[in-house]
Order: structure tokens, then C-alpha cells, then sequence
């Protein structure tokens, strides 16, 4: 049992590095998801209100801009988790007196580095992606207005996702936090809605 517990000790603190990705890969998540669904109300909004008159126009526009949220969340993740990754290794490397390249710790710092950058990237392509699909039923099932109030709704639903996600983890009431997110949508809506032009 000793034996057991030795090697789930060890376990366990040769995946500290690996367990730290969850809170931040989640963080990177949500704050770019949130971003990507709110860009989505105001793409939708916007083409909606600029005349645009044809679905697949408007899921063109869309899938463009979650090409460049999600570079930009993948990319400057990369970067930022790059740097911090190096800092970290210099700072044991130099309390250890010992050279840490192409080690176990090294590796595990370059596992959160891709984990966290993929997550970052995969927020907002959701966020904005999701919001998109009742374009694609436009002129078939739905009006380009009908199509637009659905888009926005399914953002709102994206939004009230991750805040009740986020609730549960930290223990508040998720209908609370959920509707806090989601009406962000709706203001976002509502401002595209009062913009000149």
C-alpha cells in the first residue's frame, strides 16, 4: 500500500504541470469563447442591418472573422505561454543549478504551452462559429430577420453556457452567472442596433 501510495505520489507530482493546464486552458477558453460570440451578435447584427440580404453572405463574413480570432488566440497564447515557459525553466534552472533541456519538466511545460494555445483558439472558433448556423437555413426555413434573431439567440445561449460552467466550478449560482454572460449578447444587439449607418 506504501508502494501504491509512493507511486501515486509520484504520479501526481509528475503531473503537476499537466493539472495547472485545466484552470488556464479553461480561462484561455471561456475569455476568447466569450469574445468569439459577441464578435458573432455583432457580425450578424451588423450584416443584417447593412442590407446584406443572402445567408451564406453572412456565414462568409462570419467564418472570416473566426479565422482571425482564433489565430489570434492561438498564436498569441503561443507567445505568451512561450515566454512564461522559458522564464519558469531559467528561474529552476538556476535554483537547481541544473541544465533542464529536453527533460520530463521541460516536456510538461510544453505540453500546457500547446493545450493552453489550443483551448484559446477553439473558444472563439465556437463562440463564433455556433452563432452562424441559423444562416444556413435562410431562405429555406427562415428569413434573413428571423435567421438573425436566431443567431443572436443561440449566442446568448453560448454566453449562459459559460458563465454556468464557470458557476459551477467556483460554486455560485450558475442561472445567476449564466445570465450575467448572456446579457452581454443582448446589450451588444441592442448597441449594433442604435449605430449610425
Amino acid at each position: 500500500m506504501a508502494v501504491g501510495s509512493d507511486s501515486d505520489g509520484g504520479s501526481v507530482l509528475d503531473r503537476v504541470g499537466t493539472d495547472m493546464v485545466g484552470p488556464i486552458a479553461r480561462r484561455y477558453f471561456v475569455s476568447n469563447g466569450f469574445d468569439g460570440a459577441l464578435t458573432g451578435v455583432g457580425v450578424t447584427v451588423g450584416a443584417y442591418l447593412s442590407g446584406i440580404d443572402e445567408g451564406l453572405t453572412v456565414v462568409s463574413l462570419g467564418l472570416a472573422a473566426a479565422v482571425g480570432l482564433c489565430t489570434s488566440g492561438v498564436w498569441s497564447v503561443w507567445e505568451i505561454e512561450r515566454a512564461e515557459m522559458r522564464a519558469e525553466i531559467q528561474e529552476t534552472e538556476e535554483a537547481m543549478l541544473a541544465d533542464l533541456s529536453d527533460t520530463q519538466v521541460e516536456r510538461d511545460k510544453m505540453s500546457n504551452q500547446v493545450v493552453n494555445a489550443a483551448m484559446s483558439g477553439l473558444g472563439p472558433l465556437l463562440g463564433l462559429v455556433l452563432p452562424l448556423t441559423p444562416f444556413l437555413f435562410e431562405a429555406t426555413v427562415l428569413t434573413m430577420f428571423e435567421a438573425t434573431i436566431a443567431s443572436v439567440a443561440v449566442a446568448v445561449g453560448v454566453l449562459f453556457t459559460f458563465g454556468a460552467y464557470m458557476a459551477s466550478i467556483s460554486r455560485q449560482r450558475w442561472y445567476v452567472a449564466g445570465a450575467r454572460m448572456g446579457l452581454a449578447g443582448i446589450v451588444v444587439a441592442v448597441i449594433n442596433v442604435f449605430l449610425p449607418g
